[in-house]
């Protein structure tokens, strides 16, 4: 085997033998590199990236015709922020009984309705079709599902069976000063139903349920039980009374009960005040 022919310094550099191409010594790299950066090229050591290292800027198919990457666009954060207010009014009123029972709205109307386009008024009833509340009729829009008495008892009872054991476990295991830190969200639930805003109350209803519930570190939990509570929200039909005001004051007032129970620690009477506040949400 050739040995490699001796560089600058004095070493033999491998494979530069006949044929070989020779290497460059040190001191002329870096006057090639002061002259290459002062005139303003790219530095020679510097290779263009490959194409897998570069962003993808479309999709299969798509001709970009070489443009470079463009970051995402606000209008993207912004349609994302209509949507979540759009949904959150969506279901506002579907509490407070605007949208009917059995009625199907079109994403169009709705949404001259909130002074938006279609498109985030039909992405938000896409999330309410899977939480139950909207069915997709083809070619015509979206209908408010109906939930009668004996629906609205069901998601009670299956709301207890999940909630009322593990209140009774926290019951005995959460420190005292935790429960006292849910009093402002109790607080809430009596302003709230003070207002008589069936809509106003079942937010703060649901904010002191889930708070409670986030004291078990089930996160499962938590957003199940929330998607329980949602359904049984929905516009009520047939023989279902909407609560009168002075109901939805009784409802908040076990809610302030609860947590005096719970911060004494008292098992027994948490358990019968859980009991009556699950029998009568039905």
């Amino acid at each position: 085997m050739k040995q490699g022919a001796q560089d600058s310094a004095g070493t033999r550099t491998p494979g530069a033998g006949r044929g070989a191409v020779p290497r460059v010594p040190r001191q002329a790299q870096v006057a090639d590199l002061r002259r290459d950066q002062e005139a303003g090229e790219p530095r020679r050591d510097q290779e263009a990236p490959a194409a897998a290292d570069l962003p993808r800027t479309g999709v299969r198919g798509e001709h970009t015709h070489g443009e470079p990457p463009v970051p995402r666009p606000r209008t993207l954060v912004r349609r994302s922020s209509v949507r979540g207010q759009i949904l959150q009014a969506l279901r506002t009123a579907l509490v407070a009984g605007e949208l009917k029972p059995g009625e199907v709205y079109s994403a169009p109307a709705l949404g001259e309705r909130f002074g938006v386009s279609a498109t985030p008024v039909r992405e938000a009833m896409q999330q309410l079709t899977l939480e139950g509340a909207v069915e997709v009729v083809p070619n015509r829009g979206f209908r408010v599902i109906e939930r009668g008495d004996r629906e609205l008892a069901e998601l009670a009872e299956v709301r207890a069976l999940l909630e009322v054991p593990v209140m009774l476990r926290l019951a005995r295991r959460v420190p005292v000063e935790r429960w006292d830190e849910l009093r402002p969200l109790a607080e809430a639930t009596v302003r709230a139903a003070s207002s008589g805003c069936r809509a106003t109350y079942a937010e703060a209803d649901r904010a002191f349920h889930r708070a409670v519930l986030s004291l078990s570190g089930n996160d499962q939990l938590v957003q199940i039980a929330e998607d329980l509570y949602r359904r049984a929200q929905g516009p009520l039909v047939g023989g279902s009374a909407r609560p009168a005001r002075a109901d939805l004051v009784a409802d908040a007032a076990e809610h302030t009960a609860l947590l005096d129970a719970l911060v004494a620690r008292d098992v027994d009477v948490v358990r019968a005040l859980v009991a009556e506040h699950f029998a009568g949400a039905d």
